[in-house]
């Protein structure tokens, strides 16, 4: 079984020779296998074709993608037409559960949301023609599919859905929070949901003027007060602090023992928390996706963190994904690079006090702290975007900033983009340590302007590290990116820090990414929106334990090492608050 992918969005046939074309040896022949359509693409004949691979090497722009498939793969569930991608198998919705996708970015969890709500209807890899439901009931006959499907053909089913890019919800709707969330108040449980999610105080704010944080808080209540049969949340944790993710995390695990909940999210340490089931999606990004039966949450997270899915007997990931206890203690003898200075910033209703620290050459620092804290504004004057109200940056000091709401300013390429943000790097050190590991790739001929949020958000972490500086600042660079591509930040940040001997400093709130990639860390507390201080820095287990003692809030080890949230109130939470242990508690699994 084998399928070709054409990506149109990176064919482009009149910038170049049709090399697929004139290098393809059955071409040659006289076969037709590969011609130019009618919308000026490539178009590959997958029956003819012998999988030589000559045509994925010669094209210029790697647009295209050949790959052989076990036989049991012979019919997907759905094909987005001749050479479009294919996914295989879909998530099941359980009463009284919440069902976990996990998976890369591009692997086919919108698409598989898709046809669970009735959106989509799944053609079973027949694009010429509209499948009929009986052919698809015929499929799953015998599956616990069968009768969710046969509900959604009656389209009866109503969903509620929070999106993944909540940057789109200012653009649909004008007006207040107050006025868009009592549209969606159909169950009458906003008073209950405002409260945990800390929405009361912007109620009145314009949907025009709210941060990253607040938007993404006003679409989960949005979402959560829809009176629905299935309820879809695609990210629920970017640009929320921990408490908050944990609040939110709280509020779906009751709603769904009432109603089904399905949720994607790449923060392991909250969905472990909030899912009952895990469904692995794996695959080529953009080309084909599997989504595996349900496994139980510990389980899933695990074989998708070690890259092998022991029931399918199938290895997607040459690497496992490995947290080392003991690498927090390498940095203890780093020469010291940056003297942070002691320095305040006064705005009309916010105070920062920053106490001063050092930042080492060679080391990751760590910075973590609640939402409305001032690690932001920290993060500005570092970076000479703001200035402090006493105290004073060193003038010499070279920074590259990376902020943490980006945006897409530009209609240049992203190989035009890195050119002008690249300085005197090696080449080949450009291209294997940052072009190669962010898989940029692909994307190098696309307007920037025109990326998703994950695609963006690896070339602002290209462009911030592609300058020539003595201290990196990234400000939430975890954002939208999947489990995969944060794991590999955390190793491009790592050996950038490391081969260059400079300093880099990160915010953000995934303690997965902080506890694999910090050697210290810059604890910030005080009280949101009104004062705060930078406390540290701290070693990580101090500091750690500082932090989520405020938070109220307990991590422990499994035996893999993974980090994992306590129950609340349960035995190893009651029994880690009594000796202070927070965080890096190991314990086995039960």
């Amino acid at each position: 079984m084998r399928i070709a992918i054409v990506h149109k969005d990176r064919c482009h046939s009149k910038k170049c020779g049709t090399e697929c074309i004139i290098y393809c040896p059955r071409v040659r022949t006289g076969d037709e296998t590969i011609i130019i359509g009618d919308e000026g693409k490539a178009v590959i004949s997958e029956e003819l074709c012998v999988g030589c691979g000559i045509c994925i090497k010669k094209c210029p722009f790697n647009a295209i993608d050949i790959v052989s498939l076990p036989e049991e793969l012979e019919h997907p569930t759905h094909r987005y037409g001749m050479n479009g991608f294919a996914l295989y198998g879909l998530p099941i919705p359980l009463e009284g559960k919440v069902t976990g996708i996990l998976g890369a970015n591009g692997i086919g969890k919108s698409t598989a949301v898709k046809i669970l709500s009735g959106q989509l209807r799944p053609n079973l890899g027949n694009f010429d023609t509209e499948v009929a439901w009986d052919e698809i009931f015929k499929r799953y006959a015998g599956t616990e599919l069968f009768d969710y499907l046969q509900t959604v053909s009656k389209k009866s089913l109503k969903i509620a859905s929070k999106p993944q890019y909540i940057d789109y919800i200012p653009k649909l709707f004008a007006g207040t929070v107050r006025e868009l969330l009592k549209k969606t108040d159909e169950r009458n449980k906003l008073s209950e949901i405002l409260p945990v999610l800390k929405l009361n105080a912007i109620l009145d704010h314009d949907i025009s003027t709210l941060s990253g944080g607040e938007l993404q808080r006003v679409a989960i209540a949005a979402c959560l007060a829809r009176d629905a049969d299935l309820y879809f949340l695609d990210e629920i944790t970017p640009f929320l602090d921990i408490y908050q993710r944990i609040a939110a995390a709280k509020l779906i695990r009751e709603l769904a023992a009432e109603r089904p909940v399905v949720v994607v999210e790449h923060d392991l340490a909250i969905l472990d928390m909030l899912a009952d089931t895990v469904h692995v999606g794996y695959g080529k990004p953009a080309v084909f996706g599997i989504i595996t039966r349900p496994k139980g949450v510990r389980v899933g997270i695990n074989q998708y963190l070690e890259g092998f899915l022991t029931e399918e007997n199938v290895r997607f990931r040459t690497t496992q994904v490995v947290f080392e206890k003991r690498a927090h203690d390498k940095g203890s003898n780093r020469d010291d690079l940056f003297e942070i200075p002691a320095m305040t910033k006064e705005y009309e209703s916010f105070h920062l006090t920053v106490s001063g620290g050092t930042i080492r050459s060679g080391e990751v620092l760590g910075v973590v702290g609640a939402n409305g804290m001032g690690k932001s504004t920290f993060a500005k004057l570092l970076a000479g975007v703001e200035t402090p109200t006493t105290g004073k940056m060193e003038s010499s000091l070279r920074i590259s900033y990376k902020p943490q709401y980006i945006k897409a300013d530009t209609s240049d390429s992203v190989e035009m983009y890195l050119r002008r943000c690249t300085t005197k790097y090696d080449t080949s050190y450009y291209q294997h340590e940052i072009i190669e590991s962010l898989s940029l790739e692909p994307i190098l001929q696309s307007s920037v302007d025109t990326l998703s949020g994950g695609e963006l958000q690896r070339v602002t972490i290209a462009g911030c590290l592609s300058r020539e500086a003595d201290v990196y600042i990234l400000d939430e660079p975890s954002a939208h990116l999947d489990v995969e591509q944060r794991v590999k930040v955390t190793r491009i940040i790592k050996h950038h820090a490391e081969g260059k001997q400079v300093g880099i400093m990160v915010i953000d709130h995934d303690i997965y990414l902080i506890d694999m990639i910090s050697e210290r860390i810059l604890v910030f507390e005080g009280e949101p929106g009104i004062a705060g201080t930078a406390a540290g820095p701290f070693k990580m287990r101090d500091g750690m334990n500082r932090f989520l003692n405020e938070l109220d809030v307990t991590f422990r080890r499994d035996q893999s090492g993974r980090p994992r949230i306590n129950k609340p109130g349960s035995f190893l939470d009651r029994e880690q608050k009594g000796t202070g242990e927070f965080y890096y508690y190991t314990a086995d699994e039960t």
